[in-house]
């Protein structure tokens, strides 16, 4: 029986990270470690006619100066991510996608394509040293016509972001499911509307960094990087480098936060990892707020053209979408985010004929990837604006239409007639959303709310309250992996391939471990991100680690608990299935007195000439798995916003917040609800604050926090949260990821509440963020109109 899991334990990460004994990449000092700076481009587009670097070269304390010249034939250019663009063969005949090849040199050769690109690299005796190098290299432009509007991009004749295409039309595929034209005779109204979700930054606390290391003797690679995939970094850095893959160790320490651009590879790992092998001595970057403003990687970016046909009594039919996703200079991650958000569109309702149409557009700004929700925000954003537009044409209450559409319990498992990105059928496997909706409204005290609504409008008090719903297909493939093993001492090990950026794996994986063999959480002991500990591993992303590194860690452990039963029993001359174990111990139940310890069943499973285990076991306690889900589970969670628009001002302040989420099996209360606040906390700042914006000629016009707005803790409430707990039925121990959660719907629930406060004038929030000078411009828009 459980005794761990469900239980609100405290973390052990908890204890380094309070008393300033964590270690992240800033922190490791080597002997002998020299410090690298970029100089980076100034340019969106622009020819390079000549970079200048004798002063540099020159300059007392500097060690080498590097540009794209001098790593022709050398270094391999970074391209999209194979493991992020296969899909499979089923799929492609359904959406008949195309996706052209796109490069990004390690330091820009020939020319730039965004503002904060890699130029040049200078290493140096400290980061001062190298900074002041670094502003003596003189680097000649041409500037070349920048293009920063995607559908200008998309324009013919438009200035190529990429030479080797013809167009920047990086990719596009359709996705038909039934015949909307036949739904357009059968409805009472069709509704359209555009929605804009606009660029943002994911603003870890720690920003990037790298130190890489090289023994020459055994040509062995170190490198220490802060990101959500070492195994990603390790193989790329072999093969950009052409080296031997087992001779590169990855090592994510402890990592301040992530979110999805931490994840894959980036160009100054590579750099780092040739500085080192190069110079033969430790190589160390961190990157400063500047330069993660730049060229750390953004997100969002989606705007979507869309129309609904719907009956008189809000019943919705189907609906047509068009969007065009702008991945700025170079398309990493392939469909992840297009397809993501065509997987999502429809969320928990039952919409049974839908049409998509993607296009990729490549445009002079930062790379695009993956972020907290990756796809998912912008078309909940898109579908629930477009219900609440539904209920206030048709003169109803937004509740009513949406839980009129909403998927019923007795459906379930409920299919969306298309396939997940991971070629599983899109099945909705267990929950109710209706449920959820309800728990929602009366926890968010929805109808004392609309009861007091007008008479504080009388008193100029504008207030509202907004829903929004969504599914979320969670624990991605194609696999992740655990070792489980009992040390001399008969401490529990666990290994897995996930790693961490505040996660708590070590809490979290070692109370799934401590139930399958009976021992506390003190006894068990979880490494996690190091490719020095399992043989494959694929990282942290996509709210996977719970379900996936959770199972395999199950698994791996149930496998050595079969095989410490196996070893005690040959010892003591009883059948396996005689015995338990309980604290380290295991023992007869019928003969309590006949026992054996952790340790003591370690020594005797020891190789040797004394080894002790079953006829064709290997020796040791350990043992390793490999989960590979079957496809995604399915979360869900539904959020109700509570604001007051104040008209002069124009701010935004949230009342009240409430989500019920329905993660499955809960292994941790107290860490799930802080990953729910956490991402709230993200989509309200993406609602209210945030947006990167760059000129006409793809000047980055947000690159400080002067002018890049980010909600404080002051503007952040606490959300009331409620749980679900429908059981997975695709992983043993019935999770689904719940990471995300918290993101995805908060910015349509605050938009549709802003929209409530202010129904008496008539505004429509079509695009984020729901800044003061958004909603004074909408003010005054409805004054004109």
């Amino acid at each position: 029986m459980a005794t761990l899991v469900g239980q609100s334990l405290r973390r052990k990460e908890d204890y380094r990270m309070v008393t300033g004994t964590g270690q992240f990449v800033a922190d490791i000092k080597k002997p002998g470690m020299v410090e690298a700076t970029f100089v980076r481009s100034t340019h969106a587009h622009a020819k390079i006619k000549h970079i200048d670097v004798e002063a540099a070269k020159a300059m007392e304390g500097v060690y080498a100066v590097y540009t794209g010249a001098d790593l022709v034939g050398r270094v391999k250019p970074l391209t999209q991510i194979d493991s992020h663009c296969r899909l499979p063969k089923h799929i492609e005949e359904q959406i008949k996608p195309f996706m052209f090849h796109n490069e990004e040199p390690v330091l820009a050769q020939g020319k730039v394509m965004y503002v904060g690109q890699s130029v040049a690299v200078v290493v140096a005796q400290n980061r001062y040293v190298a900074e002041d190098a670094a502003a003596l290299i003189k680097v000649e432009y041409e500037p070349l016509p920048a293009v920063v509007d995607p559908f200008k991009a998309l324009e013919e004749g438009a200035p190529l972001v990429q030479d080797s295409m013809e167009n920047n039309l990086q990719a596009y595929f359709h996705l038909p499911v039934g015949d909307y034209d036949e739904v357009l005779k059968k409805a009472d109204h069709v509704l359209s509307g555009r929605f804009i979700s606009p660029r943002v930054s994911s603003n870890p606390i720690e920003t990037r960094g790298v130190v890489a290391d090289y023994e020459s003797r055994s040509d062995q690679l170190h490198i220490w990087s802060s990101t959500q995939m070492p195994f990603e970094i390790r193989h790329y850095v072999a093969k950009l480098l052409g080296l031997v893959e087992q001779n590169i160790r990855v090592t994510a320490p402890d990592v301040g936060g992530g979110f999805g651009p931490k994840g894959g590879l980036y160009t100054e790992e590579v750099m780092l990892a040739f500085l080192a092998r190069e110079l033969n001595r430790p190589v160390r970057w961190i990157e400063d707020r500047v330069e993660s403003m730049s060229a750390a990687r953004h997100s969002r970016d989606q705007i979507h053209d869309l129309e609904v046909a719907f009956m008189n009594d809000g019943t919705i039919l189907g609906l047509r979408d068009h969007f065009v996703l702008d991945v700025g200079a170079i398309n990493y991650f392939a469909f992840t985010c297009a397809y993501n958000s065509a997987a999502h569109f429809r969320g928990a309702y039952k919409i049974p004929v839908f049409d998509l149409t993607c296009k990729i557009a490549l445009t002079h700004k930062t790379p695009n990837v993956p972020y907290r929700g990756a796809g998912r925000p912008e078309v909940v954003l898109a579908m629930d604006r477009m219900v609440d537009k539904i209920a206030r044409h048709l003169g109803m209450d937004p509740a009513e239409v949406m839980l009129k559409n909403i998927i019923p319990a007795e459906e379930m498992p409920y299919s969306q007639g298309m396939y997940y990105k991971d070629g599983g059928e899109l099945i909705y496997d267990s929950g109710d959303y209706p449920e959820a909706f309800h728990m929602a409204l009366e926890l968010a005290g929805y109808k004392d709310v609309r009861a007091k609504q007008e008479a504080l409008r009388k008193e100029g008090k504008y207030i509202g309250i907004g829903i929004s719903s969504n599914v979320e297909g969670t624990g991605a493939g194609p696999f992740e992996g655990a070792k489980a093993a009992i040390d001399a001492f008969g401490q529990l090990m666990i290994h897995t391939g996930s790693s961490p950026q505040g996660q708590s794996h070590e809490t979290v994986f070692g109370q799934v471990a401590g139930d399958v063999m009976n021992v506390g959480l003190d006894k068990v002991t979880v490494k996690c991100g190091d490719t020095a500990l399992l043989g494959f591993g694929a990282g942290t992303y996509a709210s996977r680690s719970a379900v996936n590194a959770g199972s395999a860690t199950h698994f791996a452990t149930e496998k050595l608990r079969t095989k410490v039963l196996a070893v005690a029993g040959l010892v003591m001359g009883i059948s396996p299935d005689e015995l338990t174990m309980k604290d380290g111990v295991v023992y007869a139940e019928k003969a309590p007195e006949q026992k054996m310890t952790f340790a003591q069943i370690y020594e005797a499973a020891a190789p040797g000439p004394r080894c002790k285990v079953p006829e064709g076991m290997e020796p040791g306690l350990e043992a390793t798995h490999y989960f590979v889900p079957p496809t995604v589970t399915y979360s869900s969670s539904t959020h109700i916003a509570e604001v007051e628009v104040d008209i002069e001002t124009c701010f935004v302040t949230i009342n009240n917040y409430v989500i019920i989420h329905d993660s499955g099996r809960v292994i941790n209360p107290m860490i799930v609800e802080g990953q729910v606040q956490g991402g709230f906390a993200q989509g309200l700042g993406t609602a209210l604050y945030e947006e990167i914006v760059y000129n006409e000629n793809g000047q980055l016009l947000t690159g400080t926090y002067m002018d890049y707005l980010m909600p404080t803790a002051m503007e952040v409430p606490k959300a009331k949260q409620g749980e679900q707990e429908y059981l997975s039925t695709r992983n043993p121990l019935g999770v689904k990821g719940v990471g995300e959660s918290g993101a995805i719907s908060s910015p349509a629930a605050i938009a549709n509440a802003v929209v409530d406060a202010l129904s008496p004038f008539h505004i429509n929030v079509d695009r984020l963020p729901i800044s003061p000078n958004r909603v004074f411009s909408l003010l005054q828009e409805s004054k004109e109109a």
